[in-house]
This record gives structure tokens, C-alpha cells and sequence, in this order.
């Protein structure tokens, strides 16, 4: 065949093409329009992917379908309905998401750990219970993401740092699974043990739960940080330590974002940087707390200020 007439074929076929793709975006386009007018529950349809072999998709979100405000008279193990009630005030974003029973993270394939995690807390949720025992859960790989992006176990024996949650387990105590799935290592970052793990942001987690006691609903939003420092050479460095045959991540801080709903409506927030280092036991933890829209560190040569 020659090339001209090569031409003569492909070129009207290409025209025919690009219209019919052209009529397909403008209805779909108004589909959609017309469909988020009418509150339309768009994020439920990525659960048709899930059958496409090959895919790695997330779980269903369903923070687009709509709720009632009284969270008390949903069912709290409703996927829909409590995904949209962790999500309320919407996703800070939308890669590589997992939607647990609980709790919501975005994970970060490149360092291993969480992007960031919510959490919508009540007292129901936080409150003692003797049918969960936190001993009986284990640490275990996300299977959900492919295994050239996950982080094992092995990659924190003998590094000396702590498997530590993003989504605390004393947070999620309404019944064992809950609890059990806050083990799930794409809700794991490394942390150091004593000092900071175990101890200050173990207060910092028991603080924000006492929030409930002057607030029904408590939103938190947790992940690591990779902070820039100064170094001797008048340079500003972003470095950070990897971990395991995995190169799992070493974040220099953490934060967490907090959201607490009064019960005429309005809104309280609270927001930390901690760094990931061992910290004086005397330390406040409302010393670590961001004030402000700007934030200079210490490693920049001036101390913490709004």
C-alpha cells in the first residue's frame, strides 16, 4: 500500500475519531455537571475498577455521598456513611487512597509510610472497652499495595525504631477489628522508641482523645514531615534516614492537624510539629503547637513563631 493512500485512510478515520470522542467528553461532561447538581455519589463508582485485574485501585471512597449531621443516628459500620463522616471537611488529597472501617490514609509509595491519615473521633470510639485487648493485634503488610512499594516488617528489625501508628490504636476501641486494622503497615511510620513514641507522642495522642471531653466530634489528621535544616556549609539539606531492604522512610518530624466541633456548630483547631527525636519528659506538648499562617523552625536560626 502506498503512502498515499495510507493517508487517504487514516486521516478521515482520525477525524471521525476525534469527533466521536468529542461528543463523548462534552455528554459526559454534562452528565457530570448535571449529576454533582442532583449531589450525586461519584466516588462509589470507583468500585468498578476493583474488578479490572492489573489495576491498583483503591478500596471504595465515598466521601461525596451525602449525610446526615446527626452522626448518631447512623450506622457507624456503614462504609458509606463513615467514610463520609471522617471526611467531612474533605481530602487534603487524593493519591493511593484506603479507606478502612475507621480511618482514611493516602499512602506514599516512594518512602513507604502514610502521606497523611484522618480520623473522625467520638466517644463511643475512644471510650474503654473490655472486648478489645490491643495485645492481640500483630503488624502486618498492606496487601493493597504492590509489593515493590511496601514496607515489611523485616525492614524495621533491628533498626531501632518503632513501628509507630499515624492512626493511633487507643483511638479506635468501638470493637477488636477496628483496632486490629490500625496495625496495617501503610499506617506505620518509624519513629524513635524511647523518648519520643512512647512517651511524647504518646501524650500528645492521649491529649487530643481528652479533647472529647469538651467536644462530641474530634477530626485529626496525622503524617510525617521531611523538614529542611541548615547545615555548617550555609546550605538548606532535606535529608532523612532510610530503613530495611525496603528503604522505608525516616521522617525528621511529624504533625498533627485537629479539628474539634463545639456543640453550638462552631469549630476549634489545634495543629503540632514534633520533631523525631528523643524529647525531655518536661517538654510541654502545647510547646511543639503551630500558631499562625507561617512557621519558622530552629533549624533555620530563629525560633518558632507565628
Amino acid at each position: 500500500m502506498s503512502a498515499r493512500r495510507l493517508l487517504q485512510i487514516l486521516v478521515p478515520s482520525a477525524a471521525v475519531g476525534g469527533w466521536f470522542c468529542g461528543v463523548f467528553y462534552e455528554r459526559r461532561r454534562h452528565i457530570y455537571h448535571s449529576n454533582l447538581e442532583r449531589g450525586y455519589d461519584f466516588c462509589s463508582e470507583i468500585s468498578k475498577f476493583e474488578k479490572w485485574p492489573g489495576i491498583p485501585v483503591f478500596k471504595s471512597v465515598y466521601a461525596a455521598t451525602p449525610f446526615s449531621e446527626d452522626v448518631s443516628k447512623q450506622n457507624s459500620l456503614t462504609p458509606t456513611n463513615r467514610t463520609a463522616q471522617i471526611m467531612k471537611y474533605g481530602f487534603p488529597g487524593m493519591a493511593n487512597l484506603r479507606s478502612h472501617n475507621d480511618f482514611i490514609l493516602s499512602y506514599d509509595q516512594r518512602n513507604r509510610v502514610p502521606y497523611w491519615v484522618f480520623e473522625h473521633l467520638t466517644p463511643e470510639s475512644v471510650k474503654k472497652n473490655d472486648a478489645v485487648d490491643r495485645s492481640k493485634s500483630e503488624f502486618f503488610e498492606d496487601s493493597s499495595v504492590h509489593q515493590f512499594f511496601r514496607a515489611t516488617n523485616k525492614d524495621y528489625l533491628g533498626s531501632g525504631f518503632d513501628r509507630g501508628h499515624m492512626a493511633a490504636a487507643g483511638n479506635h476501641k468501638f470493637c477488636q477489628e477496628h483496632v486490629n486494622e490500625t496495625f496495617v503497615l501503610s499506617n506505620i511510620a518509624p519513629q524513635v522508641g524511647k523518648g519520643f513514641n512512647r512517651d511524647s507522642w504518646n501524650r500528645l495522642e492521649k491529649h487530643v482523645r481528652k479533647l472529647l471531653f469538651n467536644y462530641p466530634n474530634v477530626y485529626v489528621c496525622t503524617g510525617p514531615l521531611y523538614l529542611p535544616r541548615r547545615e555548617s556549609d550555609g546550605k538548606v539539606y532535606v535529608k532523612y534516614q532510610v530503613i530495611g531492604a525496603n528503604s522505608v522512610a525516616v521522617p525528621t518530624h511529624f504533625f498533627k492537624v485537629v479539628v474539634c466541633e463545639e456543640k453550638s456548630g462552631g469549630l476549634h483547631m489545634e495543629a503540632y510539629v514534633m520533631p523525631n527525636q528523643v524529647i525531655d519528659d518536661n517538654t510541654p506538648i502545647h510547646s511543639f503547637q503551630v500558631r499562625g499562617k507561617r512557621l519558622r523552625y530552629k533549624m533555620f536560626g530563629s525560633k518558632c513563631s507565628s
